[in-house]
């Protein structure tokens, strides 16, 4: 109990907003409006497409769950997907939203619905599907691990009776922090066959990992640190303290989630912390937080899963200008890499697609353009 003492009195556990303790990662959603404030360098881009939106016709929203069955254990997992009215299925695009202790489907909303929206040769279907134990799906007290999240997402790709099963044609995949990481590792063991893969401000390390470090002596502090957040009772304190309450949220928000703190408004934190009140919220931000959904171990294994890929299909790398320092490094390391086709920077930090998300999503589409615009 001494050593997890000492390793929760550490500067960077007691204090998210003045840390880079969530700094390899971003944290999730928010409503379906875009939130720009009007010195962003995206502004002029939000106006236009805001009077686009108005002239283009209604999206039509689906939602439901689908049942993944893990050991012994059946979850339902939550999913939406978006078509532009009447439109018949085209070309499809699954977004995984990044891992996050609040993360969820709304994270990609308008970029799903603006990419659906756009009048080009191809009309695409999107759907967006929360991770067990985030979002709006069950969070049952599995054993997290990057593992468990690979074969969520491989079997909602490949199940006979999975909601993508019934769509036909061409899937792209389109994620977020860990999330992309986490596909591409898939995509490199030949475990899922997309048509491309689109990495959101791609991370790979967790949030102590990258501050501590993975020496012997963290690892067993981060064991320590993982079986109390698992805990009955002592693990929602403990929750309570560094994860789920506003201020937190706010700090992390402001500080490195988000470019512009104008753009955190009161209704995102309220919405996020909602989140985190959830029926075994803590669980999977318990493995997240102490490296168990890290994907890889090393900067030399995150380019290789890339390298790997290589000429079997188009992968698109979306940077951040304004993430902290080691994530951006991380990004920045894949400019020219092998298996990258192409390499984009846009405004934002660790979740452009929801501060940015027009943004993001003109990259997004000019990039499905470019591979799949004339494929009809």
């Amino acid at each position: 109990m001494a050593t997890l003492t000492a390793f929760i009195a550490s500067p960077a556990i007691l204090n998210l907003s003045r840390s880079r303790f969530y700094g390899t990662r971003v944290v999730g959603p928010i409503r379906i409006q875009c939130v720009s404030s009007s010195s962003s360098p995206s502004s002029s881009v939000v106006s236009s497409k805001k009077a686009a939106f108005l002239e283009k016709p209604p999206v039509e929203t689906k939602t439901g769950t689908w049942q993944w069955r893990f050991q012994d254990n059946a979850v339902n997992v939550y999913y939406e997907e978006h078509k532009e009215e009447g439109a018949s299925n085209g070309k499809n695009i699954l977004m995984i939203p990044t891992i996050s202790d609040v993360s969820t489907v709304e994270e990609w909303r308008t970029v799903a619905k603006d990419i659906v929206m756009q009048k080009g040769k191809t009309d695409w279907h999107t759907t967006i599907v929360d991770w067990p134990g985030l979002g709006y799906s069950d969070r049952p007290s599995l054993n997290y691990n990057a593992d468990v999240m690979e074969n969520f997402l491989v079997e909602f790709m490949n199940a006979s009776d999975s909601p993508l099963k019934n769509l036909g044609g061409d899937l792209v995949v389109i994620g977020g922090g860990h999330a992309a990481t986490i596909a591409l590792r898939a995509a490199a063991k030949g475990l899922i066959k997309p048509s491309a893969i689109a990495a959101v401000a791609p991370t790979w390390a967790g949030p102590l990992p990258i501050v501590f470090g993975r020496s012997s002596d963290m690892e067993s502090r981060y064991g320590l640190l993982r079986g109390t957040l698992r805990a009955p009772a002592v693990g929602w304190m403990m929750y309570n303290v560094l994860v789920s309450n506003e201020k937190a949220i706010q700090s992390q928000y402001k500080s490195h989630v988000y470019a512009d703190p104008n753009n955190v408004t009161p209704d995102i934190v309220e919405s996020r912390y909602a989140l985190t009140k959830r029926k075994g919220a803590r669980f999977v931000p318990a493995a997240f937080l102490t490296g168990l959904l890290d994907p890889v171990k090393t900067r030399e294994e995150f380019l290789n899963l890339f390298a790997e890929i290589d000429g079997k299909m188009p992968v698109l790398v979306v940077s951040t200008s304004n993430s902290p320092k080691r994530s951006k490094a991380e990004m920045d390391a894949l400019r020219g890499a092998k298996g990258v086709t192409k390499f984009v920077e846009v405004p934002g930090a660790l979740l452009p697609q929801e501060e940015y998300p027009l943004t993001v999503a003109d990259e997004l589409y000019k990039f499905l353009q470019e591979n799949f615009g004339s494929n009809m």
